[in-house]
């Protein structure tokens, strides 16, 4: 949020991923061989050191990804903790987990993270990896990778065997190493839809197992016998939340025509009561966009809102001078034909769209 360099760290080439691979491969002799209530003792341990090391964690994400830190405080951190407690807990149950009696690891999984909750999609892809006996290649994004940095710190606290995770850290090549090398049973990618059709596209034929989670374009929908004041705090929180840099946010609103005037008027005015700034201000609500390159997709996405015809209202907050800032913003007339009633804009963006009737 402020465009200082807050840190400078490697960028893993092919060598770099190849080393990870052959280490993970080595951590896999030891750790698929040890007893499951034995693994499941390690994750416990590191949900521990999680959670005593909670503010450290919280700060730097915020610094890093630009969120507020009340989030990263309640919400990422705790969440990110409470994934390692969970899958500790099923570390030695897994004949119960609907798989078989005798569940196998895959080996070693690559894993590729996005920027939007960087600590928290590291838990849900390493959590279950390791409770479930794989080692891991993870790599964070680019524009976001000291928490996974600090994370391998905790790992190493909490004597991990070695091998048993790696963090590399680079960009789309750094990926597309980790996918395409031939020492890796799966991938887990959580990203783009258009990387992630690439990458299904790569893996196919490989015998490589595959788990994608890719982008959308949820909606939410309200119907004219709606609570309206309660409606609009959803709306709000679901297009709003972490900046809108969400997969599942509800950046569509399809409202029945007899309340759309009433409804978008109530969001307006309590839009107008976000705070938007300094994301280490705890009264903050909504932060910075994670950077240049998102600032300008979101800006140019909903300039073809303005072209195509729709009608855009933005808050009136101060945006401050220096960093990545989008204004809270809501778009009406729109058609189900625009481009942001169709294509993820992943930023406090809300598109609205009026119906009639139930079955329309």
């Amino acid at each position: 949020d402020t465009e200082e360099v807050l840190a400078k760290i490697a960028y893993a080439e092919k060598s770099d991923v190849d080393k990870a691979v052959k280490a993970a491969q080595e951590g896999l002799k030891v750790w698929s061989k040890m007893a499951p209530a034995e693994r499941g003792k390690y994750l416990y341990r590191i949900a521990r050191i999680m959670q005593e090391r909670a503010r450290e964690f919280a700060v730097l994400e915020t610094m890093d990804n630009g969120k507020p830190i009340r989030e990263t405080r309640d919400i990422d951190i705790p969440l990110a903790a409470a994934h390692f407690f969970y899958h500790a807990g099923w570390a030695d149950k897994l004949e119960h987990a609907g798989v078989g009696n005798n569940p196998k690891p895959y080996g070693v999984v690559g894993q590729i993270i996005p920027w939007n909750f960087p600590l928290l999609m590291l838990s849900w892809k390493i959590a279950p990896a390791l409770a479930t006996g794989n080692t891991v290649v993870l790599k964070p994004a680019e524009t976001t990778p000291l928490t996974a940095l600090l994370f391998a710190q905790v790992c190493q606290q909490a004597e991990l065997p070695a091998g048993v995770v790696n963090i590399v850290t680079g960009d789309g090549a750094t990926g597309a190493a980790i996918v395409n090398h031939p020492g890796i049973n799966k991938i887990a990618f959580t990203g783009s839809t258009d990387v992630g059709k690439l990458i299904a596209r790569s893996v196919a034929g490989t015998g490589k197992g595959l788990t994608l989670e890719l982008g959308g374009k949820g909606a939410n929908i309200v119907f004219e016998d709606a609570p309206l004041d309660e409606t609009v705090e959803g709306i709000i929180n679901g297009i709003f939340f972490n900046q809108g840099h969400v997969c599942c946010a509800g950046s569509r609103l399809l409202v029945q025509e007899s309340v759309a005037e009433e409804v978008i008027a109530k969001l307006k005015d309590r839009i107008n009561l976000l705070r938007v700034g300094d994301p280490l201000d705890k009264n903050t609500d909504v932060g910075a966009i994670n950077s240049a390159a998102q600032l300008a997709r979101i800006q140019e996405l909903s300039m073809t809102g303005d072209l195509e015809g729709a009608e855009r209202w933005s808050s009136d907050c101060k945006l401050p001078e220096t960093g990545f800032w989008f204004p809270p913003t809501v778009f009406t007339n729109v058609a189900a034909s625009h481009r942001i009633a169709r294509e993820e804009i992943f930023g406090p963006v809300l598109s609205v769209l009026t119906f009639r009737t139930p079955g329309e």
